[in-house]
């Protein structure tokens, strides 16, 4: 994987795993509703970055 200078994949990550926590101390049908969302901000994010080509 090509280093990032700005460190934008480790705040990405750090992001995550922030907003999965937050998720995760939700009671269950908020948590449901929250992961929800949270797989479709993904598959968006993965989807523009197919169309811009990768990376």
């Amino acid at each position: 994987m090509p280093e990032n200078p700005a460190g934008v994949a480790s705040d990405d990550g750090d992001a995550l795993v922030a907003r999965l926590d937050l998720i995760e101390s939700q009671p269950l049908a908020e948590r449901a509703e929250a992961y929800a969302q949270l797989h479709e901000s993904l598959q968006a994010r993965l989807e523009g970055s197919d169309r811009r080509g990768g990376n």
